[in-house]
């Protein structure tokens, strides 16, 4: 129910697998603003707040296979249009 809500909001596998990504660099840049912004708290402060963003990754990964495959339920996008694209990404 939340993936089909979130396939007629436009969000499609391409967008959750994109904000996994960038957690991940939010995540580094939380660590590392965390040291630099509260010196003398220490690093387990910035280990924290890294792990915590860090964990936003998976769970957008998982949208993505989520939204994937509803995408390939639906017929939005099938195995065969993605092959088609490769096939002509190799030509241009």
């Amino acid at each position: 129910m939340i993936i089909k809500s979130m396939h007629e909001m436009g969000i499609r596998s391409e967008h959750a697998y994109l904000a996994g990504l960038v957690s991940i660099g939010a995540s580094v840049a939380a660590w590392m603003g965390s040291l630099k912004v509260e010196p003398g708290v220490g690093l387990d402060r910035a280990d924290r707040w890294g792990i915590f963003v860090g964990e936003w990754a998976p769970t957008f990964f998982g949208l993505g296979l989520a939204l994937s495959q509803y995408e390939q339920q639906d017929g939005t996008i099938t195995a065969a249009n993605v092959h088609e694209l490769k096939e002509k990404q190799k030509v241009s």
